[in-house]
Order: structure tokens, then C-alpha cells, then sequence
């Protein structure tokens, strides 16, 4: 008698929801076992992986089969696991969600996340309370981490340059300014596309340092320039257009309104701010804006934003929100420009 499908009432469905913190688990161990490189030439046994995994066999056979029942690798009747679809961006050569898998799913995320309820009751970020220091305070002391944070911030905004490059009409601007650039993923991204373009990219010296290291590499240095400093003191005068990129949504309104005042300050009066965010749509619906601003709630005390609220901030720190230009899924161009008076 076959079984019944799971889930299929509401509660059965809540169930799987409550429950999904083992699966994310499973995904990380997967991940940073590197099982998807171990069958990517074809199915395995569980004793074959796990002697190439320096794992557990019972232990992995279990974790294979709750992933499988989720669509990520497959058992064959002789009990062997193959590549699927959903594995096959665990390997390492796909780079960015394996990234984001041994990232979002280590110790210290998972910890933070299991503080949200205090969160809720005091309004606390849930990473400084468990940590006792701010997630960028914690980079600094786990040099490991920090690593993979940077990796991870190149391998995803590449495909968001590329995006930006071709969803902005870039023909009339000179010179831009990357402002919180890293290393210089979105500068470069765009400075590929358009040649006419310079393009100066701002942020920590420590991180600047990194920046001139890529500019280099990429060939750009006549350019395109790294400069450090404070983006809450000052940042580079002389560009058309400055990009803030998923940087206001790390911060509170009030350390937000900062950074944009220090661009407004910077800004000629037909200069443009180009703000790069995801963006929270009206409904009910699922989005990835919607997990992602749980995301900044407990690791960074930021939050994402509807259109709405990105407009009252662009207000107060004197520029006029003029239109969102779709980038792709909920990532969107929030374009500004100096207010009047």
C-alpha cells in the first residue's frame, strides 16, 4: 500500500516548515563534506563517500537519505547516491550558494538565529547578544570567517554588476563611485560593460587595499582607483553617480540616513544616487527579500525595505527618489537625485 503524500493538510505543512532547521543543517553538512564533488562522475555507495569524506557511514546514510527525500541527491535501488539538480549547485566549481551554505550555516549563524525570540520581546540584534560583539566585530576576531565573507560578497555581486551594467542607462555618466565597494565587484562589473566610464571604489583602507589588488588583476588600473576611509565621515568627491549596493540594508534607519548624507554632501547637483537593494513587495507572497530581511534582523540589526520606506529615507537625507529600475528578482535600482533647496 503506497503511502500517503507529506505534507498535505495545513498542519502537516507547519510541520515541515518548524522542522526545516534540520534540513538547512543537512545542506551544510553536505556542503562542507563536499559530497556533490563526490558524485558528480557518477552514483556511490555511502561506505565509498564516507571513506572519502572521513565520515561516519550510518550517520551519513541517514543525513543522504532525509536529503534525498528533499530532492538534493538521489538513492538508487542498490542504495548508491547520485547528483540531482538541487545538489548539483553544492559544487564547488557553481561557487556562490555553496558559499552561502557554509556561511549562513555555521555555527555562528545558527546560534544567532536561535535568539530571535529575545529579539522580538527587546528589539536587541540577536548575533550581538549571543556573541557579544557585532558580526563585523566577529569577522574581524575569526579570520577564517572573514574570508569567506569576502568570497562570498565577490561571487554575488558579479552576477548583480553584470545586471546593473545592462538594466542602467549609464551613457551620460563619467565617473562613478562605489561607495562601501569591497572589492570592487560592482565597479568593475560595470566599467567592463562601459567603457567611457572611470570609477573609484570606497571603503575601509584595510578593504581598499584588497580593491586595488582586483582592480589590478582585472586589468582596470588607468580606470579605475581604490580609496580608503569612513563612509559615515566622508566619502570621494567628483563622481556622476554614486552606488550604494547592499550596504543601507546592513544599518538602522538613523545610521542609513548617515551614509546617504555623506553622499549628498559629496554629490553635484546633477549627480545621481543609485542605490542597489532588495527591495519588499506588497502580499502575501513568498520572496527572498522577505528571508533575507530576517537575515539583517539577527545577524546585523539592518533591515530590507519597501519602496516606501527607502523614499522616506532618501527625504531626509536630502535627495528625491525618482524611480526603481528591476534589476532581477527583488533586487532593484533605487535611483535619487539631489532635492531641491
Amino acid at each position: 500500500m503506497p503511502m500517503s503524500a507529506w505534507p498535505s493538510t495545513p498542519a502537516e505543512k507547519l510541520t515541515r516548515l518548524f522542522r526545516g532547521f534540520w534540513v538547512s543543517q543537512a545542506i551544510y553538512v553536505a556542503a562542507q563534506l563536499g559530497l556533490a564533488d563526490l558524485v558528480a562522475d557518477g552514483p556511490r555507495s555511502v561506505a565509498d563517500l564516507a571513506s572519502a569524506a572521513g565520515a561516519h557511514a550510518p550517520t551519513l546514510r541517514r543525513v543522504l537519505r532525509l536529503l534525498a527525500g528533499e530532492g538534493i541527491f538521489a538513492e538508487a535501488e542498490d542504495g548508491r547516491f547520485e547528483l540531482t539538480p538541487m545538489a548539483a549547485p553544492l559544487l564547488r566549481e557553481k561557487g556562490e550558494l555553496r558559499l552561502q551554505v557554509l556561511f549562513v550555516g555555521r555555527q555562528a549563524s545558527w546560534q544567532a538565529a536561535g535568539d530571535l525570540l529575545h529579539a522580538v520581546k527587546t528589539g536587541e540584534t540577536p548575533f550581538d547578544h549571543v556573541h557579544g560583539a557585532s558580526f563585523f566585530e566577529s569577522l574581524r576576531q575569526h579570520p577564517d570567517e572573514a574570508q569567506l565573507f569576502d568570497q562570498l560578497m565577490v561571487v554575488n555581486t558579479t552576477p548583480v554588476a553584470r545586471a546593473v551594467a545592462g538594466a542602467y542607462d549609464f551613457s551620460s555618466v563619467r565617473t562613478i563611485i562605489d561607495v562601501g565597494g569591497g572589492r570592487g565587484a560592482l565597479a568593475l562589473g560595470i566599467l567592463a560593460v562601459h567603457p567611457q566610464l572611470r570609477g573609484i571604489v570606497f571603503d575601509q583602507p584595510a578593504v581598499a587595499a584588497g580593491a586595488r589588488e582586483a582592480i589590478a588583476a582585472a586589468g582596470l588600473s588607468e580606470r579605475c582607483e581604490a580609496v580608503g576611509g569612513d563612509f559615515f565621515e566622508a566619502v570621494p568627491e567628483g563622481g556622476d553617480a554614486y552606488l550604494v549596493k547592499f550596504i543601507l540594508h546592513d544599518w538602522d534607519d538613523e545610521r542609513s540616513v548617515a551614509i546617504l548624507r555623506t553622499c549628498r554632501r559629496a554629490i553635484p547637483a546633477r549627480g545621481r544616487l543609485l542605490v542597489v537593494e532588495f527591495v519588499i513587495g506588497h502580499g502575501n507572497e513568498p520572496s527572498f527579500a522577505r528571508t533575507q530581511d530576517m537575515n539583517m534582523l539577527i545577524n546585523l540589526g539592518g533591515q530590507e525595505r519597501t519602496e516606501a520606506e527607502y523614499r522616506a529615507l532618501f527625504e531626509a537625507a536630502g535627495f528625491a527618489l525618482t524611480r526603481t529600475i528591476p534589476v532581477f528578482g527583488d533586487i532593484r535600482i533605487i535611483e535619487g537625485v539631489p532635492a531641491a533647496g
